[in-house]
């Protein structure tokens, strides 16, 4: 490992010992003002009534207190960081809050022009509103007897800042925000909170970044779904922003096949965070859930409704969907009998649309949690819509675990993806593989 990723690894390090909480115990409510599992969620998080009427809208900000800071005469180091609440659009057309942070790096912008910036949209954190990544910044671990709560996203957005780009992460909807539950791996919910938040940013007195910033995103798993999502309704829902690259790591493009591959293993518990999603997104759904969920079943939605990734290891791991319905079948085979379940799962189907700026699809080929193969197939599609596609399949051995072949890719293949970024920032030409997709390795 290079010495600065090793700085950058042991700076993250020391800020998850730094912003580890011991809280108290007390009820799950998850309402502004009161907790979520024990944790204190501020009333920053409670939207208004009335929303702005402008996607990108700032509703509120806040100063956001990073867990490691360190004084310089130039500025703390990484940067100056600001919470933020601003307006979006959800996928039924409805204005939604939705909260995040924006990160003003310390370090001097590389190369001439406005300082470019990137939106970070997180891995998955969970369904409680203490998982959000904005407050993952402030407090990277949190282990409480109730709740275990890491912000793994910050080495990548302190990498990110280590270059002079400034970085806004979305929390997505209902993610942090108490009006709503998070729409887990809602394609449009996710894509238009990413974006949005780029507007928020740029509209932010204290940014340097401006409407003529070159913009990247960056994600990997949910978030490598989210920015997918992103790049391509970019040229349609978002054509303000100048959108110079994207990074879609592990991107969960079709549901259906994710459903199947999730089932059973140690994060099953995201087939929760899915299904509540899903009915939030489309209460049409509910008869159907509640004609196959058993009681088993019922309780763990409400369950994981509340927890984070953690949460869900420790309570849910191995578990099979089978074991929530009142007809022993998994949650797959419903899907495969319920065409209105398909018709929703197809509309959440990423690569139908081109982006209009180079994307770089990375993905494990031992990824057996997020599926290689569909992640593969998102950039297949993709150059066959004429996108400007690198794929990288990053080699490593399956080491028979199926959370740990998919996140040790986003650890090796990190930094490459962050210079690839910041590359496309700088104004250089990205160069594309599509023609050794024709085949598979």
């Amino acid at each position: 490992m290079p010495a600065p990723t090793r700085l950058l690894a042991a700076a993250v390090t020391a800020a998850a010992c730094l912003g580890a909480q011991a809280l108290p115990a007390a009820a799950a409510t998850g309402t502004a003002g009161e907790v979520s599992r024990g944790v204190p969620i501020p009333a920053f998080y409670d939207p208004p009534a009335e929303l702005p009427a402008a996607d990108g809208a700032v509703i509120r900000t806040e100063p956001l207190p990073l867990a490691l800071s360190l004084p310089t005469l130039h500025g703390p180091l990484p940067g100056t960081a600001t919470r933020l609440m601003y307006k979006t659009t959800d996928a039924s057309g409805k204005p939604a809050a939705v909260t995040g942070a924006y990160i003003e790096p310390t370090a001097r912008r590389r190369g001439t022009g406005p300082r470019p910036l990137v939106a970070l949209a997180p891995g998955t954190m969970g369904q409680g509103d203490q998982c959000a990544a904005s407050m993952g910044l402030e407090h990277p671990l949190r282990l409480n007897g109730q709740t275990v709560s890491v912000g793994y996203e910050d080495l990548a957005i302190y990498r990110l800042l280590a270059k002079g780009v400034a970085v806004v992460v979305t929390d997505y909807i209902g993610l942090g925000a108490t009006d709503r539950l998070h729409t887990y791996v809602n394609r449009l919910d996710e894509a238009h909170a990413v974006l949005d938040a780029v507007r928020a940013a740029r509209s932010l007195k204290q940014a340097t970044v401006t409407g003529d910033s070159p913009v990247g995103l960056f994600g990997y798993s949910q978030g490598g779904g989210a920015t997918a999502a992103a790049a391509e309704l970019q040229p349609a829902y978002a054509p303000d922003v100048r959108l110079a690259g994207t990074y879609a790591g592990a991107p969960p493009a079709d549901l259906t096949e994710t459903t199947k591959a999730i089932d059973g293993t140690d994060l099953v518990g995201a087939l929760g965070w899915s299904l509540n999603g899903f009915l939030q997104s489309d209460p049409e759904l509910r008869p159907i859930a509640e004609a196959h969920l058993g009681a088993k079943g019922a309780a763990a939605l409400k369950d994981l409704a509340t927890m984070c990734v953690g949460d869900a290891i420790f309570s849910y791991s191995s578990q099979r969907s089978s074991s929530w319905t009142n007809d022993g079948k998994s949650l797959a085979q419903i899907i495969e009998a319920e065409p209105r379940l398909q018709a929703f799962l197809a509309e959440q189907r990423i690569g139908r649309l081109r982006p209009a700026s180079p994307v770089r699809v990375a993905t494990g080929v031992s990824d057996d949690l997020v599926p290689h193969g569909q992640a593969r197939q998102l950039a297949v599609d993709w150059c066959g819509r004429g996108a400007q596609v690198t794929y990288k399949p990053v080699v490593l051995p399956d080491v028979g675990r199926a959370l740990i072949n998919h996140f040790a890719p986003l650890l090796t293949d990190q930094g490459p993806a962050v210079d690839w970024l910041t590359d496309r920032l700088a104004g250089k030409p990205a160069a594309t593989n599509c023609s050794t997709l024709a085949w598979k390795p």
